[in-house]
């Protein structure tokens, strides 16, 4: 995940930020539950809350969309910093000794299956948002206190225990995901608007955030704030948690509701309501950020004794038809931007399809375990296009990979927009189907490697296809491949093959014409029906 500090798309999110996400906040165990015990954090001293809503008249979801909507008429007004130079200049190693304390958790000491706890500001988090809580719709702030919070060497607590907190970088939710007397971590909202969640069995990986706004475009790119949220105290029984917030930026205000249900697949139901204080050249809805520094589709310069390395390996979208696409992500020499017109697509998503461990071998960044998340939309999205932005990078380090909606529908000033998905984060996040789905992609040099007579402006496509209704098929099946070659390739061999394991693979041998991308398009059919997803594929200069 990227934490947005400046104009550049390619600012370092990781940053070895294993600290904010869960390395040096471990879950919890369950705390002994006494009777009556009600959650009373102190207050710092000389700190007020503010309450919003009332008994007669409630904060709902409507009433933070009117606010927001009526917000989007006044000028934007940048936030000033309300932290103490102390808090504001703390250094990378000073922040990571920052770290809440699990006894404090909201909500420990109540019979539940929600537990919430804070980051500390400082740092790269000099905005702050503020965390509202709330009963039938009367929210009242809660304000952290410094004693919430464990101060470690390099730091001296006594520096820390007189500080007020009017707001916190952010916060996590924990819930029992892998064991009933064990809380972990669900979902953290952390810089900006982005945010991320975990499926049972997962670790962290991707990241979601609530807009998108000029990504990659001559402009510079806003990173709207969630600066404020509304959660409803979670119940006994709630298997789900209900989370509002407010979003600001220069171009537009927003409101969006968030229903959380943990589970092996964990579910996220999003409304995002957004107006526009400005004409928007590019607004992306649900986009999410991931990355992708080499794969089997690509021969790495890195000298690195991992195969792969990425978060996520391909692009999943269903169309409107049924249709499914598959399209592998690459790292690109330079900036590369791929479009899939649409028309109320069912989904979309980044998804990490590869669970083998030994096509990883990085016993620590268990990149087999990195969650996919897809994308299913609710209601009429109308046209648009599915926007993948491939960024290229040298490190792990950076989130490269970006994709996000883009309504046909311009975001004007003055008009209200609406948006209903759901999120899915989990190991596996697709539906089952008779498709034989894509499982590997590999690419290599054109020619006859015997003879040594490679060729350079040709390349080989292997494409491996699984499962679906052509498992079981003989070998010598009448499969027929339809392969759709742009006018600058040729297809110059292609042979179908059985797999060992089940599947079939599609060989393909294509030589281009010009130095401009060459978008392929394949898919697999029988008996003049389709049996498979559709696979695309961009082939730069460098893949």
């Amino acid at each position: 995940m990227k934490i947005p500090r400046n104009e550049s798309r390619r600012t370092t999110l990781k940053l070895g930020l294993a600290a904010a996400f869960g390395a040096v906040f471990p879950g919890s165990l369950v705390a002994p539950r006494k009777a009556g015990a009600q959650d009373q954090t102190q207050q710092p001293s000389g700190a007020s809350k503010a309450v919003v809503g009332s008994q007669e008249k409630p904060f709902s979801f409507d009433a933070l969309s009117a606010q927001m909507q009526e917000a989007a008429k006044q000028d934007y007004a940048a936030p000033e910093s309300d932290l103490p130079d102390s808090v504001a200049n703390l250094s990378y190693d000073q922040h990571r000794a920052i770290r809440f304390r699990p006894e404090q958790a909201l909500w420990r000491a109540e019979a539940g299956e929600f537990h919430l706890q804070a980051f500390y500001p400082g740092w790269v988090f000099k905005d702050t948002t503020k965390i509202f809580i709330g009963t039938g719709g009367v929210y009242e702030q809660h304000v952290f206190d410094a004693s919430d919070f464990e101060y470690r060497p390099p730091l001296d607590p006594s520096q820390f225990q007189s500080l007020n907190l009017g707001g916190v970088a952010g916060f996590r939710i924990h819930a029992p995901l892998q064991r009933p007397d064990y809380f972990d971590e669900l979902v953290t909202f952390l810089g900006a608007s982005y945010f991320r969640a975990l499926g049972t069995g997962t670790r962290y990986g991707l990241s979601a955030r609530g807009l998108a706004i000029n990504t990659a475009t001559s402009e510079t790119e806003e990173f709207p704030r969630f600066t404020a949220f509304y959660i409803d105290q979670p119940q006994p029984a709630d298997s789900s948690i209900r989370i509002m917030a407010e979003m600001h930026s220069q171009s537009l205000t927003g409101a969006f509701l968030f229903v959380i249900a943990p589970g092996d697949t964990t579910t996220i139901e999003t409304t995002c309501r957004l107006y526009p204080r400005t004409d928007i050249t590019r607004l992306g809805i649900a986009p999410l950020t991931s990355m992708y520094t080499f794969g089997e589709n690509d021969h790495s310069d890195h000298e690195d004794f991992r195969p792969e390395v990425h978060d996520s390996d391909g692009l999943f979208i269903v169309r409107a038809t049924g249709e499914q696409l598959w399209r592998p992500l690459n790292n690109p020499e330079t900036l590369a931007l791929s479009y899939f017109q649409e028309s109320n697509p069912r989904g979309f998503g980044l998804l990490q399809r590869d669970r083998d461990f030994s096509h990883y071998q990085d016993t620590e960044a268990r990149y087999d375990l990195r969650p996919s998340l897809m994308i299913e939309t609710m209601g009429d999205w109308g046209n648009g296009t599915i926007e993948l932005v491939e960024i290229p990078t040298d490190s792990e380090a950076n989130d490269n990979i970006v994709a996000f909606w883009v309504p046909e529908e311009k975001a004007t000033a003055g008009k209200a927009m609406e948006f209903r998905y759901r999120m899915l984060w989990g190991l596996s996040t697709e539906d089952p189907t008779l498709m034989a789905r894509v499982s590997g992609t590999y690419v290599g040099i054109g020619g006859n490697a015997a003879e040594a007579k490679d060729n350079p402006t040709s390349r080989r496509f292997a494409i491996n296809f699984q499962g679906g209704s052509i498992h079981n098929l003989p070998p010598d099946a009448k499969l027929e491949p339809q392969v759709d070659i742009p006018s600058n390739a040729r297809l110059l061999d292609s042979s179908l093959s059985r797999l060992p394991d089940g599947g079939w693979r599609l060989s393909l041998e294509i030589e281009r014409e010009d130095s401009q991308p060459v978008e392929l398009r394949v898919k697999l059919s029988m008996l003049q029906r389709i049996v498979s997803e559709t696979w695309l594929y961009q082939w730069t200069s460098k893949t």
